[in-house]
């Protein structure tokens, strides 16, 4: 099940591969993201000491939230994922000219799992070309609809 998507991803880049990873939160973080108060609009994937971190991920506390805790919104938070599947992104990132994005935070057997993809950015006229592409696929429906 679906907590937030990043729609915006797949029209800024090119997603070559997905990678399924787990965060580390905090209790006040899990209790938000399960309302539903997450966006990763503005969020991306860095690699710092042979480890992987989310940033920008705004996740808004909830008003009922501990009195003694001080919950920073869009703090760095840890992805967790296998060593061998770190070292083989750590390797594409750095010499291919890739980058990490956020695409979709969901639950995985009760679990917030965080789908990270592998992508190149887009140029203007891809972009431009996709929605031309997009436009005439719901063109082609709406006249195989009507007849």
């Amino acid at each position: 099940m679906s907590i937030a998507q990043n729609k915006k991803a797949f029209h800024d880049y090119f997603i070559e591969q997905t990678f399924e990873a787990g965060l580390v939160l905090e209790g006040w973080e899990v209790k938000s993201i399960r309302a539903a108060r997450v966006q990763l609009k503005e969020a991306y994937v860095i690699v710092q000491n042979g480890e992987l971190f989310l940033i920008g991920c705004h996740i808004s506390p909830l008003p009922t939230a501990s009195t003694h805790v001080q919950p920073d919104p869009v703090r760095t938070r840890k992805l967790l994922l296998k060593a061998l599947e770190i070292s083989r992104l750590i390797g594409l990132v750095e010499r291919a000219g890739y980058t990490l994005i956020p695409l979709n935070m969901h639950y995985t057997r009760g679990r917030i799992k965080l789908d990270i993809g592998l992508a190149k950015g887009k140029k203007q006229h891809d972009k431009r070309q996709a929605d031309k592409e997009r436009e005439w696929a719901r063109e082609k429906q709406r006249v195989l609809k009507v007849r």
